[in-house]
């Protein structure tokens, strides 16, 4: 049985990234917040990672799907 997933937003996440990379090279937070920032920035990383592979799946499914074959595309390219 699959879990319910809410949708991510890539985007949105990347800037929440951006956000936690400021905030813990500024050097203003204590150790407890900076661990709760690392925490939540490797969770983060995580579901991005995920979000590409994802992606990645379905272009690969597409590409084969119309028999993309970049060698023969770009060969068709230089000639």
């Amino acid at each position: 049985m699959k879990k319910n997933k809410e949708k991510f937003d890539f985007n949105q996440g990347l800037a929440d990234l951006e956000k936690i990379v400021s905030a813990m090279e500024s050097g203003n937070l204590s150790l407890e917040e900076s661990l709760e920032y690392f925490s939540n920035g490797v969770k983060l990383t995580k579901k991005c990672q995920n979000a590409l592979n994802e992606a990645e799946k379905k272009i690969n499914i597409l590409t084969a799907e119309d028999n993309y074959n970049a060698k023969s595309t770009l060969k068709d390219v230089d000639e």
